[in-house]
């Protein structure tokens, strides 16, 4: 528990939160999209059902990547570089957030909007289902995301949990903000970019001390508000959708 008293750790867990909430906005308006095609009095019970099993899944796979990131032994060699578990896992999950990240800057700029939510069947078990297969998704990109952010799988167990919680409270509002504020969203993505490339280099033995990474993240932030604060009047760009609801045909 020494990490409750290390400031950097404080700061690694808080900027850990904020990030998990903004990249977590696709799925809460994924979920709520697909509950939406539910009766009204069973879309709350989904939306909860939907951010519950994302918990689970994230806490899941959590202990498990952590557990084969400590595996140090190396299993086979690469042009003269030994590649363990541990360096295996750091490659793919930098590689993946790489091209997740790109292809969600590029899908919200440039991709067609309502083609990832274009069929839903509306049954509360189909609708659980498929949020149950977007989650998976969704978790190992925060997972990854996690891992290439802090070392403490306490502080990731918790920032996950903080984060899902004050999603299932404040869902709506978070997501409006973020839509109120594509630029968040974009800022939010270019992180997955550092962190992605963080982990990449680690894979290879070449340590980037966090600290540097938190500073460049926080940064960025604050230019963002000062962003924000003198834009408060302008209309804000408007981002492609993948998940948007349907359309009513016109009459």
């Amino acid at each position: 528990m020494d990490w409750l008293v290390d400031p950097q750790a404080w700061i690694a867990f808080l900027t850990l939160v904020a990030l998990e909430i903004v990249l977590g906005v696709d799925n809460i308006i994924f979920i709520s999209i697909l509950a939406g095609k539910l009766p009204a009095s069973q879309q709350k019970r989904a939306r909860n059902v939907g951010l519950a099993l994302a918990l689970v899944m994230r806490v899941i796979l959590l202990f498990s990547l952590s557990w084969v990131i400590a595996l140090t032994a190396p299993l086979f060699i690469v042009w003269g570089q030994e590649i363990s578990g541990r360096d295996l896992i750091l490659l793919l999950g930098g590689l993946f957030l790489l091209a997740k990240a790109t292809l969600e800057i590029h899908e919200n700029l440039e991709g067609e909007p309502g083609h990832a939510s274009a069929k839903v069947t509306a049954t509360f078990t189909s609708v659980i289902v498929q949020i149950l297969l977007l989650d998976a998704v969704f978790s190992l990109d925060s997972v990854i995301t996690a891992i290439g952010m802090v070392d403490q799988i306490q502080i990731m167990i918790t920032a996950v949990v903080v984060a899902i919680a004050f999603m299932m409270v404040f869902a709506g509002p978070v997501a409006q903000f973020v839509q109120r504020h594509p630029t968040v969203k974009m800022l939010a993505l270019s992180f997955l970019l550092l962190i992605g490339l963080t982990l990449l280099v680690e894979a290879f033995d070449v340590h980037i001390p966090k600290g540097y990474i938190y500073f460049a993240m926080g940064f960025f932030v604050f230019v963002e508000m000062l962003n924000l604060g003198r834009r408060r009047k302008s209309a804000p760009v408007s981002l492609h959708d993948r998940y948007a609801a349907d359309t009513p045909p016109q009459t």
